[in-house]
């Protein structure tokens, strides 16, 4: 799936996720058979928050890390969960209202949410220990500045952590997973959202995206340093994390 213009492409997976916002998350559980839950839980455990420390959720769609941070880390500071599709965090917004403590001093009282663009970041520089995305710069119309604005508001010695699918590889695990990528995905997508074309679009971009190789270099011309990564779910899922210098 190609795009004319990076404007088309950012209209387009808005309207995408706005789309399937109420089944993302039942879809999200089926098409990684569940597996979704442990690379966030891992994702959370590789930021290294400190007491009291500042999380950015950025692409939090429903809140998955915003929430599983909040779990494992009850000394937690403060956790924004940002993101462009309104209808995606309102799904998210549900979920905050029934969890425990939301009118009182628990886990909702530290969570706030904000609609915001990738590119254009709405909060000071330095202001997070740790800036976290799950699954969004496949979606991006420019990795090197959706990268820049994460490392501009984090802090020194603070953490970057991407959760992504990669370009699958060109050998014959990569075409078997193109083949279920391509093939099953869009049609589960389909059956359960109404909405096949979002789920074809979503094997798409991967193709189009980077390898892992390719977004450690990335990251590190953005100014972190090191930039360390890791498969998951059978080497095509991608866990990158750096440090800003």
């Amino acid at each position: 799936m190609t795009f004319k213009t990076a404007a088309e492409k950012y209209q387009y997976v808005n309207q995408m996720f706005a789309r399937i916002a109420h089944r993302y998350d039942t879809m999200n559980r089926i098409m990684t058979l569940g597996q979704d839950k442990s690379w966030r839980c891992r994702l959370v455990e590789q930021a290294e928050l400190p007491p009291g420390g500042l999380l950015l959720d950025l692409a939090t769609g429903t809140g998955d890390i915003a929430f599983e941070a909040l779990r494992q880390q009850p000394q937690l500071g403060y956790v924004v969960g940002a993101d462009y599709t309104l209808p995606m965090m309102h799904v998210g917004q549900q979920r905050w209202a029934k969890m425990p403590g939301h009118n009182g001093q628990g886990p909702n009282q530290r969570l706030s949410w904000s609609g915001a663009d990738a590119l254009r970041l709405p909060f000071s520089d330095n202001s997070f220990d740790a800036v976290a995305s799950g699954f969004l710069m496949r979606n991006v119309v420019s990795v090197s500045a959706a990268l820049a604005e994460q490392v501009r508001v984090c802090k020194a010695g603070g953490r970057v952590l991407i959760l992504e699918i990669p370009r699958p590889p060109a050998n014959l695990f990569g075409q078997l997973f193109r083949l279920y990528f391509h093939n099953v995905v869009p049609v589960l997508g389909g059956f359960i959202s109404g909405q096949r074309e979002a789920y074809s679009y979503l094997p798409a971009s991967a193709d189009a995206f980077l390898r892992p190789d390719e977004l450690t270099s990335a990251m590190r011309s953005a100014g972190l340093n090191p930039v360390n990564y890791e498969m998951l779910m059978v080497n095509t899922v991608a866990l990158h994390v750096g440090v800003k210098s």
